[in-house]
């Protein structure tokens, strides 16, 4: 069921040269087969097949674009049943998610595809009548694009698909632990029609991957997803040769459950999007705030629902949350729960690992965490839920804005007034209310503060791959 992994440089599917790692099932601990490494001479030949090719995809009009991008949507969506099982055993979440995340993937590709079309300019009236002032969008060029292990359909397709809908050429590396995901998806694309070298998807090991490709002249752009040290490492060296750049961050997402709340609904909702894909979701909620009349009820049911949840391998039809991705997140989380509990927290379910085959953990509630404790200040990535009581808007406000992190956040209230209130005060680039839907396809997805800049999705994901170019016509 798992294919080999090969790159794919200007169009030609290729193998490696025999380095590289093995890939894991984290079910099981097992090999999958091998993740080749790019040598320089690898990167090299990538970025000569993406600076080639994009002097014509850059020409390719619109509605050309639109039509490869449109087929290559249609593609991921007939290969589905055969792709997902691929992700599931290189990322481990359940199979029915793997299927919602490619039916997501397809979307963005279709939407970015109708998008480039009414990648508008504008005309600025002229202070003389015989000039006419125009401003255009253009695309920036060759662009290289970094992906993480917890979505590898998602995350690699908004920067493939935006990308090449804006005109540019890319060269994307996936995480070497999930790599056969983001190398169908490019099948696809080549499979539709995108021309040689348009797109290159190349894997190694990520610090010298990055640092080649962020030294090349001929990269103009660049798209990371994953760690704030690294996104800061990644800005530095961009900044050597001006390169422009797109963050994705990470966060550590507050949530705040209000006495006026449907409180059984509230925890239901949010039981499903915290153990999703195991808590190793950027946008899930980690932080749960509940006001003090409401929070004995909110904590009893909310472990009620956790408990339970069934833990087993993804591929398992009856599976509700799969195994971690790897061992340093199953040691992780242990380190968070030991601390959360030294802090003064409880344990209300869960705590403990699964068994000894694969990268198990139970989802996990632990009440009346202090706000000093590692949980609380920093992103557990994993099945881990710390909830605490809180009186006021105000003081919730203040320990929800503590951290230098503000990517996502999410408010339940039944009062309209309440939930303005909230989503004004909470320092975020998205913010949820009374819902966890904060990702589609046509809204701007990104992050303020350490989580990050620049945008996903939306037509500022689009604008993002390009250049504003400004013309006084006489």
């Amino acid at each position: 069921m798992y294919p080999s992994v090969q790159f794919l440089i200007n169009g030609v599917w290729r193998d490696g040269n025999g380095h590289g790692e093995p890939i894991l099932n984290p079910a099981t601990g097992a090999s999958l087969g091998d993740c080749p490494f790019a040598t320089e001479a690898v990167l090299d030949e990538a970025l000569a097949a993406a600076e080639a090719a994009f002097k014509t995809w850059r020409k390719t009009i619109p509605l050309e674009r639109a039509r490869i991008m449109r087929k290559a949507a249609d593609l991921v969506r007939e290969r589905i049943e055969q792709i997902a099982p691929i992700l599931t055993l290189e990322q481990g979440k359940p199979v029915a998610e793997s299927r919602v995340e490619l039916t997501y993937a397809a979307d963005i590709v279709e939407w970015y595809g109708e998008e480039c079309k009414r990648s508008y300019g504008r005309i600025v009236p002229s202070r003389n009548p015989d000039v006419r002032q125009l401003v255009t969008h253009e695309p920036v060029g060759v662009v290289a694009a970094f992906s993480p292990w917890n979505f590898p359909a998602v995350t690699p397709i908004r920067k493939m698909a935006g990308a090449i809908a804006a005109g540019c050429s890319i060269i994307i590396k996936p995480s070497e632990e999930t790599p056969a995901t983001c190398a169908e998806l490019a099948r696809c694309f080549v499979d539709a029609g995108v021309p040689a070298g348009v797109l290159n998807v190349v894997y190694g090991q990520p610090a010298f991957v990055s640092e080649y490709l962020m030294r090349a002249e001929a990269v103009r752009k660049v798209s990371f997803t994953g760690s704030v040290p690294v996104g800061k490492l990644l800005i530095r060296q961009a900044a050597e040769t001006l390169k422009r750049t797109t963050m994705e961050l990470g966060g550590h997402s507050p949530v705040i459950v209000f006495d006026d709340a449907d409180i059984d609904q509230a925890a239901q909702t949010l039981v499903a999007g915290k153990f999703r894909n195991a808590g190793q979701v950027c946008v899930a909620p980690t932080r749960f705030y509940v006001q003090q009349d409401s929070y004995e009820r909110f904590v009893s049911r909310f472990a009620e629902l956790t408990a339970a949840i069934k833990v087993g391998p993804g591929i398992e039809p009856d599976s509700q949350m799969g195994p971690l991705a790897s061992a340093r997140r199953v040691e992780a989380i242990e380190g968070f729960v030991r601390d959360a509990r030294e802090a003064g927290g409880t344990v209300v379910t869960g705590g403990e690992k699964i068994g000894n085959q694969g990268f198990f953990f139970q989802p996990t509630v632990i009440r009346d965490v202090p706000d000093t404790a590692r949980v609380m200040t920093e992103e557990p990535f994993g099945p881990i839920a710390p909830i605490v009581p809180f009186k006021s808007f105000d003081e919730v406000v203040e320990r929800a804005n503590s951290l230098q992190l503000g990517l996502a956040s999410y408010a339940f209230t039944s009062s309209a007034r309440t939930g303005h209130a909230i989503s004004e005060a909470i320092e975020a680039g998205m913010v949820g209310v009374n819902s966890l839907a904060i990702s589609t396809p046509e809204t701007p997805f990104g992050g303020i503060k350490h989580s990050g800049h620049g945008h996903e999705g939306g037509i500022e994901g689009l604008e993002a791959f390009t250049n504003l170019k400004f013309i006084a016509a006489g």
